[in-house]
């Protein structure tokens, strides 16, 4: 018997879930978590097989989750369930050693399918998500996103300069290269592109 646990804050969503894995004869949903923290408290509680997460949720997200299993070695397997075909995401869950990566929109007998073979050991990914990780890496550098990071916190040019121990002038060079390989106008249309692509959560 393969014991799942589900953390989904939508809970229509969670419920729904809970009831179709309950269907299949060799799954047993023994708790369902509203948000990461809930999770990481009944992953530890009920020891289950595999942890069936949504990417963002309140307090602690599914990658979170994913990371702090991974740090702890827990024998807890992974699988993020997500509307969000985000190439920083993808690239985030595969460092934090997640086993499956799918979309929320695919069939039910597919995610038990699944299920199953990420049980045998094998890695899932969605292949909408692998095109788009292959058409959509991230050209920004790590420092580069540091400074793009700070800009998001509300920094002046100067006050990321003093943080850094930089000059004000090259965090200038940095933010207009940024501009450039992003195609934005401005900080803002930077932090947004970004954003949306899952870049300044990595």
């Amino acid at each position: 018997m393969i014991k799942i646990v589900i953390a989904e804050d939508q809970g229509m969503l969670r419920g729904a879930l809970g009831i179709l894995l309950d269907l299949e004869e060799d799954f047993e949903v023994i708790g369902q978590a509203t948000n990461g923290a809930e999770a990481l408290l009944m992953i530890d509680e009920k020891q289950p097989d595999l942890c069936i997460v949504d990417i963002e949720m309140p307090v602690l997200s599914g990658l979170d989750v994913a990371e702090k299993l991974k740090e702890q070695n827990h024998p807890c397997r992974v699988m993020v369930l997500t509307t969000f075909a985000r190439p920083g995401y993808f690239q985030r869950a595969m460092k934090a050693g997640v086993y499956g990566y799918l979309l929320k929109d695919g069939p039910s007998d597919e995610l038990a399918h699944y299920i199953r073979k990420v049980m045998e050991g094998k890695r899932i990914i969605s292949p909408e998500l692998s095109f788009a990780v292959w058409e959509d890496t991230n050209p920004l550098s790590e420092r580069e996103l540091e400074v793009l990071k700070l800009a998001k916190s509300g920094k002046t040019s100067k006050e990321i300069a003093k943080t850094l121990f930089l000059s004000d002038g090259t965090i200038r060079n940095y933010l207009s290269e940024v501009f450039r390989k992003l195609d934005a106008k401005n900080k803002i249309e930077a932090i947004g592109i970004a954003e949306n692509k899952g870049w300044l959560k990595e």
